[in-house]
């Protein structure tokens, strides 16, 4: 118990302790369900392979997702909250260049930290993209209009070579997650067992190197 716990009333104190408990399980079934899912595919995962891979009772998953689908749909929702919020502060303010490239950094780091994330998500798209029918909605589409509205002020004012904002936001979006989706193709062209920290690193930089010079933009330093 911190300091700061044992001057609260006890019943704060256990809420603070519950909360904390909730949020690591979550935690813990979500990665465990995003490994299971990217390997087996939605329709192959089952609860009970979940609860083993996460090292906690079937019922202890039960009580914080209630059916296969539900978790299924948190795992996706969770990913591309990661995602979109490395985008949702960008502004026409915003040094196009700085910004461009901070936010392909934040999605090669996404891939390497998370590959199985990325390869759920992607293998729901392929699929038909049904379970995420509801979250790709108005309110979402204008989030990315509103995105793809920066770029165009960008170029309006001179700042960066006009581009469709749309196709530019798409390229960014497959080109750096192509580094998690594809990795086993990555792996066996260059003979690698595995994708190195320098790998993304050197393929980070040359993504930054072609979206701007395609963009007009000199890459930041």
């Amino acid at each position: 118990m911190t300091t700061s716990d044992a001057t609260l009333p006890q019943s704060v104190t256990d809420s603070k302790r519950t909360g904390r408990i909730r949020q690591k399980n979550e935690e813990l079934i979500l990665s465990a369900a995003a490994e299971e899912f990217a390997r087996h595919g939605f329709k192959g995962t089952s609860m009970n392979a979940i609860a083993l891979r996460a090292g906690l009772p079937k019922a202890n998953l039960h009580y914080y997702f209630t059916n296969k689908l539900g978790l299924y749909v948190e795992v996706m929702r969770h990913i591309l909250e990661l995602w979109d919020n490395a985008f949702d502060h960008l502004t026409v303010d915003d040094d196009p260049a700085t910004a461009l490239a901070g936010y392909i950094r934040t999605k090669m780091a996404f891939s390497r930290r998370q590959p199985q994330a990325s390869k759920i998500f992607a293998m729901e798209i392929i699929s038909g993209c049904e379970c995420l029918s509801a979250h790709f909605n108005d309110d979402y589409r204008e989030w990315f209009r509103g995105r793809a509205a920066v770029l165009q002020a960008w170029s309006d004012a001179g700042k960066m070579d006009p581009v469709d904002p749309m196709h530019l936001i798409f390229l960014i979006w497959s080109s750096t997650q192509h580094y998690a989706d594809f990795s086993d193709q990555i792996r066996r062209i260059t003979g690698r067992s595995r994708l190195s920290r320098d790998d993304y690193e050197r393929g980070t930089e040359t993504l930054i190197h072609i979206v701007l010079k395609g963009c007009g933009l000199t890459p930041p330093s």
